[in-house]
């Protein structure tokens, strides 16, 4: 057996040190590094004071701390795997306060340069604010601007509508069926017309429902004559919007969406049947009317304020009944049937006038609505003056 003392019976109370009690071990370094270390810090602590103000307690903390961050020197894991991180910038004193208005891009910027015009990333725009989204439309910056957010359809608009009432005027004069054909393409763009100025695109079967109800009562014209006209639009009429109630009940959208829906397409089929009105109305008073219509809406067009616009339209579709009235047999007769047309036509171009559409509304409900919207006039007063 071997002199030396079992692993069991060695302990630390003895005085021996570590080597000496394991003399296997060899040196270790990090423990003598730490011994050294510790030994440097409690030389350097001070010695304990009497206790003082809160802030001044900070500050003698802080500087401690400053001091013992400072003592470390060597290496570790940290320092060799992670690179150095810098200190960040202070943050400024006061942080001035976002007004939050639009930000308006500046006039003449060029292209590449933020907020300019030609700008795909912020065309029209400014930067984002924490005040909220800047992003307004174009009717809710008119009505902070104080304007009308009214945009009427235009010129262009109003030329398509006098070039339509214009074939309404000539073919009337021809025959029944060839005043069919200006009179479908009235129709069509009329139920499109509806669906897009409610917000409702795409409507494909709204639409076509509504263009089938049209139809339907030019053909029940056709078959029934004029002198059963009545009978042939309001039976359509009610036909199509039973069609409608049960088209809608089979749908499975919410019911908000169903009777969103259900009152557009009524709308829409009513506006295309009773344009068929055209169809029913006496050949000389569509003649006289559809001028009357293509003469208001060119006037109301015009660069003019918009009570004067109103009235120079109205006079210029009265004058429009005496003048095209004189080669009917309405003769100056003609005058109350231009004007009531010319009443229905603005009334039509303002319902397409509403709260900034879009271009296509402009090019469909601006062109049609006029036409549609002046078809019972144009047969009410028709049969009275005949």
């Amino acid at each position: 057996m071997s002199d030396q003392q079992p692993y069991g019976q060695q302990q630390y109370g003895d005085g021996q040190q570590y080597g000496e009690a394991y003399p296997n071990q060899g040196y270790d370094p990090y423990q003598q590094q730490y011994g050294q270390q510790q030994q440097a810090q409690q030389q350097q602590q001070p010695p304990p004071q009497a206790p003082a103000w809160p802030g001044q307690q900070q500050a003698y903390d802080d500087g401690q701390a400053q001091q013992y961050t400072q003592q470390w020197q060597g290496q570790t894991w940290e320092t060799q795997m992670h690179a150095p991180v810098s200190q960040a910038p202070a943050a400024p004193a006061a942080v001035a306060e976002v007004p939050g208005t639009p930000y308006l891009p500046p006039q003449g910027a060029a292209p590449g340069t933020p907020g300019a015009t030609g700008d795909a990333g912020a065309a029209g725009y400014g930067p984002a604010t924490v005040a909220g989204n800047a992003r307004i439309t174009d009717a809710q910056r008119a009505r902070l601007e104080g304007r009308s957010p009214i945009i009427e359809p235009g010129m262009q608009p109003a030329a398509l509508t006098a070039v339509l009432g214009l074939l309404l005027s000539g073919t009337a004069a021809v025959g029944s069926y060839a005043l069919v054909v200006p009179l479908v393409v009235l129709q069509a763009v009329t139920a499109a017309g509806w669906f897009r100025l409610n917000g409702m695109w795409p409507a494909r079967q709204g639409i076509a429902l509504a263009f089938a109800g049209g139809v339907t009562a030019d053909i029940a014209l056709l078959a029934a004559g004029r002198e059963n006209a009545p009978a042939a639009i309001l039976g359509t009429l009610g036909v199509w919007v039973l069609l409608t109630l049960v088209l809608q009940l089979r749908s499975h959208a919410d019911p908000d969406t169903r009777m969103y829906g259900l009152m557009a397409t009524v709308a829409s089929a009513a506006l295309a049947i009773i344009a068929a009105g055209h169809l029913a109305a006496e050949p000389d008073a569509v003649t006289v009317g559809a001028a009357a219509v293509a003469v208001a809406v060119l006037a109301r067009a015009l660069p003019l304020p918009t009570p004067a616009s109103v009235v120079v339209a109205l006079l210029a579709a009265a004058g429009a009944g005496v003048a095209v009235g004189g080669m009917t047999d309405l003769g100056s007769e003609g005058a109350f049937l231009g004007l009531a047309a010319g009443v229905c036509a603005l009334i039509g171009h303002r319902v397409a006038s509403y709260d900034y559409p879009s271009r296509f509304v402009h090019f469909t409900a601006g062109v049609a609505l006029p036409l549609a919207a002046a078809a019972p006039a144009v047969y009410l007063v028709g049969r009275a003056l005949a």
